[in-house]
C-alpha cells in the first residue's frame, strides 16, 4: 500500500472521473450508456409496440400529433479503465530535479506507479471497474477490469513488483490491449511514449476505433525537457539499444530541443484529433499538483456542459 501513501488518498477522496463517450458496463453507474433505459435523461421517442409498460407512453405527444409513443432515457452505467504503465528501460531516468515523496526522488517509472495507483484508487472507489497493463516491447502483466474493492490491492502488488526492463515497442503493445479490452472503456496510457511518433498515433487511432476513450500521461524529465547539461558528458541508453555516447551538449543543445518539441507537438496534436487527454507530466512537479490539476480540470469542465 506505500503506492497510495495518505496523501494521494486524501486527494481522490475529494474527486471523481466522468466520462465524456458513452460506456458500456454491467453494473449502474454514473456513466452515460449507449443503451436505452429508465433515467433522468431524456435519449428520443419511438413507435409504441405491443407489450410495452403503458406507462412509458408520452401523452403529450399523443395529444398533439395522435401518436402512440414511448419515452426512452439514457441509462448510467459503470466504467471499465485500464491502465497502461510503461515500464521500459527509459522510464528508469530520475534526473536531479526530480519530485520527491517519502524522501526519495521519483524515477518517471515511480512517478507513473503512483499515478496509475490513485487512478486505480479513484475508480473503484467511485463503483467503477479498474485493470491494469504493464509493457515494455511487449504486454508483461494483464489485470482485468474489476470493481470489487480487492481490485485495488491487486493492481498495486503488480506494480510494485514492475521493475525497468528492455526496450520499447509501445506501438505495438498498444494495438494489443486496444483488442484485448472487450468493451468500451477509457484508456490511460502513462508513458514517456519514447517511440517512433508516427506509429504511437496510428495506435491511438486504434484505440479510437474500438470506441474507447482515451488520456495521455506524457511522463518526460526536466532534464529531458530543457537538456540543461554543460560540458562533455557520456550519455548512457537505458534500454540498452545503443552504445553510449561522449558529446558537447552545447553541439546538439539546439538540434535536441527541436526534435523533442517536434514530437511533443505531434503528440499533442494527435490527441487534439482524437478529443483525447493529452496530460504532459514533469516529473519536477510534486505528485499532488499533477493529479489534482488534471482531475480537477476535467470535473470543472464536465460540470460545465
Amino acid at each position: 500500500m506505500r503506492l497510495l501513501p495518505e496523501e494521494t488518498m486524501g486527494v481522490m477522496r475529494r474527486l471523481d472521473w466522468l466520462a465524456r463517450r458513452r460506456m458500456q458496463g454491467t453494473l449502474t453507474g454514473k456513466h452515460t450508456s449507449p443503451d436505452k433505459g429508465i433515467s433522468v435523461e431524456f435519449a428520443e421517442h419511438r413507435p409504441y409496440a405491443s407489450g410495452d409498460d403503458p406507462r412509458t407512453l408520452d401523452w403529450r405527444v399523443m395529444a398533439r400529433s395522435d401518436r402512440n409513443v414511448v419515452r426512452q432515457y439514457i441509462e448510467e452505467t459503470n466504467l471499465r479503465a485500464t491502465l497502461a504503465v510503461d515500464v521500459s528501460g527509459s522510464m528508469d531516468f530520475t534526473g536531479d530535479k526530480a519530485a520527491t515523496l517519502d524522501g526519495k526522488a521519483l524515477s518517471k517509472l515511480a512517478y507513473a506507479k503512483y499515478v496509475a495507483a490513485a487512478l486505480a484508487y479513484l475508480f473503484v472507489k467511485q463503483g467503477d471497474a479498474a485493470g491494469l497493463v504493464t509493457f515494455d516491447r511487449k504486454p508483461l502483466d494483464f489485470v482485468r477490469a474489476a470493481s470489487r474493492p480487492s481490485q485495488v490491492r491487486r493492481i498495486l502488488e503488480v506494480l510494485d513488483r514492475s521493475k525497468a526492463g528492455a526496450d520499447t515497442d509501445a506501438a505495438a503493445v498498444l494495438h494489443d490491449v486496444a483488442e484485448r479490452i472487450p468493451r468500451r472503456g477509457v484508456v490511460f496510457l502513462i508513458s514517456d511514449l519514447f517511440d517512433d511518433p508516427a506509429r504511437i498515433v496510428e495506435a491511438l487511432h486504434h484505440f479510437d476505433f474500438r470506441q474507447h476513450e482515451l488520456v495521455i500521461f506524457h511522463l518526460m524529465a526536466e532534464e529531458e525537457l530543457s537538456f540543461p547539461f554543460t560540458g562533455y558528458q557520456q550519455f548512457r541508453d537505458l534500454e540498452k539499444v545503443s552504445p553510449n555516447l561522449r558529446i558537447d551538449p552545447h553541439a546538439v543543445r539546439a538540434a535536441y530541443l527541436e526534435r523533442v518539441g517536434q514530437f511533443i507537438k505531434m503528440i499533442e496534436a494527435a490527441c487534439g484529433n482524437l478529443h483525447a487527454d493529452y496530460v504532459p507530466v514533469n516529473t519536477r512537479n510534486p505528485l499532488r499538483q499533477t493529479l489534482l490539476r488534471y482531475i480537477g480540470r476535467r470535473m470543472h469542465a464536465k460540470r460545465g456542459r
